[in-house]
């Protein structure tokens, strides 16, 4: 048998000694594994195991030790990696992530080493440092290169030459002339602050109040979440990077979250200003490299700021000490395939497990987290007023129904005279329509046949910049065709409806001495596509920006002064349980964008509802009288934050043997008079990529433990071979 240390869960080498190794894979636990004479290991280290035929990066999750095991089929453990082991708390958080989401603890942990490679030795990069003889005559340029250099640590020409304000070029010159000394050196890891700036802004009473409270709540060393709420523009991001200070001064590690991080140029660039180096950046398009290197800077206390994605959560931070959800009421925080979790709620329980800090920001805030500050779980602060004394913007409704648009347009005359007059005075306008392309539909006007996509319920959308039409659930692309392919009829396909870039078409016609740019993520499709439009913009190198939802979040720019939303009602189609909550955190954030400099604003909202309360509550700038509105209806229907859901989400390629299915599963369901099952029933979009769809959604209290209940309900029936089942605990869509 083995032995361990219980403080620090060393096992020793000892004949027949086993550790316990989980591996990312869909394994609902750790194995044994054999240790090999002369290996010791404690929980939490990485180490290389065989897995079948296959050899993979595990982590020791503890003592092995199952009797029933022969001991003459326990693999050994290949190797144990010289790195600094996932803390405990990271392990804790895995598990109970699968726990709460009902998914393989492995699948979790898969998320956690995402970058296997990282646990190899890094390659080598050329650095400077003192030379052996300091030199005597040196220009200032030069002096200030061997103060910056003067605590000894190697630094690449490029973050010298950052620091210190001169070029490469001198760097590379001083060391040939010997007065820098020209070193290899391990990759450096992104945003290892040394020390913390002070280049903060000038604060507003209200700003340094909230300010100091924030570093007061960074400072404490223990849990507690806090909601930064504040209109746009209010400066909430300058504000709570004295948190992020704070959590540096104490040597620990901080988590930034965005929702669109590939899209936060000016985020990164305010960072940097604050803080004198670029955090470490963690989304999908960061490089292979890149991720390496930033993976390996948390893993050992390096990098000391990651700004990411929600995946970011996953990192195995060596010293975590705060985390800021910033637009934490964004719907890109749920991950809908694979481990179904929201980061939002998952970065409270990881804040919670690490007794450290969290803070939430928005400008419209989740009905669920404004119900946990009502509930007294969260701290609250305000922001009430805008950043330098800039005002809130003017808002108009533009009742399509008295004022519709002349025939094949779809900006109506109000509007129509509001861009005028904005490119008349040389200010900028931004027109907000949340659908890529050119049109949504494309049909016959001879036979009535829509393009549809082969494998999914969903038209295909015409995009002319690419000149294809595409779904935008699979990626099936096809060419626009010239005839019908039912009837054959020539010249009579037609667009329906209106896209970004039919309404840059429209607005081209209107201004035509106008500059116009489209920002959407098929136009623009890549970070530096994204950066260089901003560029664009921050230069008035454009004149009407036609964007979809990625114009909405976190961009600044002075000249814009009006905004047009096209279709206010886009959103509110469907019976989706949030469609009102989250049109109106769109459209706010939309509408925050102008107005945000010296020059004060308007907002247009097209809406064929100008009564809804959505419209309303927009109109009137009362987000907190549509809350209040949203919050009675939800409570009298006891839907979240005052219940709880579950869906079930039931898919295969056969029609017959999944509804046959789903009625098997309906009829095992367990009987509860506090918890109502709805359903089966065809998903909205009821065939995705070749697969039929059908879903279960289960409604219960607040006080119901929901993954007991599908436990034991799904226990009860075997899944079919050809019938695939995602289970999503709180969804927060319902395609």
């Amino acid at each position: 048998m083995s032995s361990s240390n219980p403080k620090q869960g060393l096992l020793l080498p000892e004949t027949g000694a086993r550790a316990q190794v989980l591996t990312p894979f869909p394994v609902g636990r750790a194995y044994d594994y054999r240790l090999p004479e002369g290996m010791t290991v404690e929980s939490g280290d990485y180490v290389r195991v065989p897995l079948g035929k296959k050899e993979t990066v595990g982590v020791v999750w503890g003592e092995g030790g199952d009797a029933a095991l022969d001991p003459g089929k326990v693999k050994y453990i290949l190797q144990k990696y010289d790195a600094q082991p996932m803390p405990a708390v990271h392990r804790k958080f895995i598990e109970w992530v699968a726990r709460y989401t009902m998914s393989d603890v492995g699948t979790v942990l898969k998320m956690s080493l995402s970058v296997p490679e990282a646990l190899q030795s890094l390659k080598t990069a050329q650095a400077y440092a003192l030379p052996e003889k300091m030199p005597q005559k040196l220009s200032s340029h030069r002096k200030k290169v061997l103060d910056f250099l003067f605590d000894g640590v190697p630094q690449r020409a490029a973050d010298i030459a950052r620091a210190v304000g001169c070029s490469t070029t001198m760097i590379r010159a001083m060391a040939d002339a010997g007065q820098l000394r020209a070193v290899a050196v391990s990759t450096p890891a992104p945003c290892a602050i040394r020390a913390v700036t002070e280049n903060r802004l000038t604060f507003s009473p209200s700003q340094q109040q909230v300010a100091d409270a924030l570093r007061a709540q960074a400072a404490g060393k223990k849990y507690g979440v806090t909601l930064l709420d504040g209109v746009t523009g209010a400066g909430k991001t300058e504000v709570y990077f004295e948190a992020v200070a704070e959590a540096l001064r104490q040597g620990r590690q901080v988590l930034i979250l965005l929702p669109e991080i590939s899209l936060s140029a000016q985020f990164l660039e305010r960072f940097e200003r604050r803080f004198g180096v670029p955090p470490a950046i963690w989304h999908s398009e960061v490089s292979p490299a890149q991720r390496r290197t930033a993976w390996a800077g948390v893993a050992s206390d390096e990098t000391k700021v990651v700004v990411g994605a929600r995946s970011a959560l996953f990192l195995p931070f060596s010293d975590l000490g705060l985390i800021i959800v910033d637009e934490e009421h964004d719907a890109s925080y749920k991950q809908e395939e694979g481990v179904m979790y929201h980061a939002r709620d998952m970065a409270v329980v990881r804040a919670h497990l690490g007794d450290i800090a969290a803070v939430l920001v928005s400008a419209t805030p989740s009905l669920e987290t404004m119900h946990n500050v009502h509930e007294g779980k969260y701290a609250y602060l305000h922001l009430a007023a805008r950043h330098a004394g800039a005002k809130l913007p003017e808002m108009h409704a533009v009742n399509l129904k008295a004022t519709p648009p002349g025939r094949g347009q779809f900006i109506a005359a109000p509007l129509q005279q509001a861009l005028r007059e904005t490119f008349a005075a040389q200010e900028q306008s931004l027109l907000f329509l949340n659908r890529r392309g050119y049109a949504p539909l494309r049909l016959c006007r001879t036979c009535g046949y829509r393009f549809q996509c082969p494998s999914c319920a969903a038209w295909l959308v015409e995009h002319r910049y690419h000149t294809k039409m595409q779904c935008h659930h699979c990626g099936y692309v096809q060419p626009v065709p010239d005839i019908c392919p039912e009837c054959g009829a020539e010249e009579s396909l037609a667009a329906c409806g209106p896209g970004v870039e039919r309404i840059q078409e429209e607005v081209q016609a209107l201004l035509p001495e106008a500059r116009t740019l489209v920002l959407a993520s098929d136009v623009v499709t890549s970070s530096k596509a994204v950066n260089d439009a901003v560029r664009q913009i921050e230069n008035h190198r454009v004149d009407v920006i036609i964007g979809t939802q990625i114009v909405a979040k976190g961009h600044h720019f002075p000249s814009l002064t009006c905004v047009g939303v096209v279709d206010a009602d886009l959103g509110l189609a469907g019976g989706d349980l949030r469609a009102g909550e989250r049109t109106f955190q769109l459209l706010h954030q939309v509408a925050g964008r102008a107005g945000r400099g010296e020059k004060p604003g308007r907002v247009y909202i097209q809406t064929y509802m100008p009564e809804q309360s959505v419209m309303q509550a927009l109109i009137a700038n009362d987000r907190d009288m549509f809350l209040a509105a949203e919050t009675q209806e939800r409570e009298r229907a006891g839907m979240p934050p005052f219940g709880r859901l579950a869906a079930l989400i039931l898919s295969s390629p056969d029609e017959m043997k999944l509804d046959l299915f789903c009625r098997k599963l309906a009829q095992a369901a367990p009987r509860y008079d506090d918890i109502r099952i709805l359903g089966p029933a065809p998903a909205p979009l009821a065939i995705l990529r070749g697969k039929h769809r059908r879903r279960f959604l289960v409604k219960a209290g607040r006080d119901i433990a929901l993954q007991k209940f599908l436990s034991e309900w799904l226990s009860t029936v075997k899944l079919l071979s050809s019938v695939q089942l995602k289970i999503d605990i709180d969804p927060q869509s319902f395609f």
